[in-house]
């Protein structure tokens, strides 16, 4: 595998082309001329792509003039990458193919209080027999496969095509709390075991690595979580350094409501519009936010906090230790059976995000939303629509993110394959 190829920025534009044209496949000349390229770099990369199981004719297709032009295609089936959603209390799985696809699914109930060592291994299980289920569908055959040194030792784990290489330092650093005991993340942190995907004596699947989603806050360069809301436990765990090493993968490690908001934005979901906000509301809410067409995390991934903004100085206590969050009002709601009222506190708290931000597009999700979508989508939409009438503007629309639950998993595999099409932030 040519991965020199896939870090070429050149090679990006022309593999996004090439699957944003879908099925019916894009010309060379058609690539030559919607990025810029002289067609014989154009060649060049196509027949690198097309060594490397990534491209494929798709046919012919008529000309103006002279001979038909052959079409190429992107072959989904070329690779896969795997995306997990860590929930407050729930894991989901997904293996995508190239397109972003889901060829497989697994959930499970998960305790994110349990302790590093059990969410780790309930991860690492669930992850190959995920990648097993794909296999056996013929998902994982062939194709494109990311020959990363394997075993990852030490603090030196690849960036995934051309990631930050910056590492969380290991060990027996003071400034950690101990998660489960001292002993518990010294094992976990400096365990030599590898977790065969697929089970054992089965060959190695054929994904790029492993995008992993869950509540923050948490450091996505480093992959090092933070104080999780009601989890504080978890604060300096460098879940990304742990999970490679058991995978011998590749790992990102993102909030959920960034990979979301990355999903939708490489699929195209929010249409031409440049900036658009994700709410979440699940067993938690929160809020991805995309930009002048980027995923926007802040210097230190702290944007999108959206759930802990204090809407009632005297309100409910919060996780975070606050009082009168969002979050804490919509679950009191929600836990009262009063789904309208949890969507009009949800629709106070989008008409601040609107007001600061200006985004063009409010997107909802997650599965409290999806019990109740219409609910949800008139309480907030009224809101809005209520303070753009006071201010003489347009309202800004709402509407209910595609996908399941808010497709928080298969955003989490795009942090593995957007980078391929020079997609990383959207």
């Amino acid at each position: 595998m040519n991965l020199g190829a896939l870090r070429s920025h050149n090679a990006a534009l022309v593999l996004d082309l090439l699957r944003t044209a879908g099925p019916d496949g894009i010309s060379r000349l058609e690539l030559a001329e919607r990025t810029g390229l002289t067609p014989q770099a154009v060649s060049k990369i196509t027949a690198r792509l097309r060594e490397d199981g990534l491209a494929a004719e798709a046919g012919r297709r008529a000309s103006t003039g002279g001979k038909p032009r052959t079409v190429l295609r992107l072959v989904p089936e070329a690779g896969h990458a795997v995306g997990v959603h860590l929930d407050r209390d729930e894991l989901t799985a997904v293996l995508c193919d190239l397109t972003g696809a889901v060829v497989a699914r697994r959930s499970a109930a998960l305790d994110l209080g349990a302790g590093a060592e059990t969410v780790v291994e309930r991860a690492v299980r669930e992850v190959g027999e995920l990648v097993g289920e794909g296999e056996r569908s013929g998902a994982g055959g062939g194709g494109l496969v990311a020959q990363f040194p394997a075993p990852l030792g030490g603090s030196s784990h690849p960036a995934p095509f051309g990631g930050s290489s910056d590492r969380a330092a290991q060990g027996g650093s003071s400034d950690r709390a101990a998660l489960g005991g001292s002993g518990d993340r010294a094992a976990l942190e400096g365990s030599g075991d590898r977790a065969p995907l697929g089970g054992s004596g089965g060959r190695r699947p054929q994904v790029l690595g492993v995008g992993v989603a869950l509540p923050g806050p948490l450091d996505h360069r480093r992959g090092v979580l933070h104080r999780v809301t009601g989890f504080p436990e978890w604060n300096g765990f460098p879940l990304r350094d742990v999970l490679a090493r058991r995978l011998s993968l590749p790992v990102v490690v993102d909030k959920d409501t960034n990979a979301a908001a990355l999903g939708l934005a490489v699929g195209g979901e929010a249409g031409a519009l440049a900036s658009f906000a994700y709410l979440h509301f699940g067993a938690g809410l929160g809020g991805g936010l995309v930009i002048g067409g980027a995923v926007h995390r802040g210097a230190r991934t702290g944007a999108g906090e959206f759930g802990h903004q204090v809407v009632q100085l005297d309100g409910p206590p919060c996780g975070c230790g606050n009082r009168g969050c969002v979050e804490a009002l919509c679950l009191a709601a929600v836990a009262r059976g009063d789904a309208a009222e949890a969507a009009r506190v949800l629709g106070t708290a989008a008409g601040n995000l609107v007001a600061l931000l200006d985004v063009d597009l409010v997107l909802l999700g997650g599965r409290t939303v999806a019990a109740a979508p219409e609910t949800f989508v008139r309480g907030v939409a009224a809101v809005l629509d209520e303070r753009a009438g006071r201010a003489g503007e347009d309202p800004v629309p709402v509407r209910v993110a595609p996908g399941e639950r808010g497709g928080v998993a298969e955003g989490a595999a795009q942090l593995l394959l957007a980078p391929l099409f020079g997609r990383a932030e959207g």
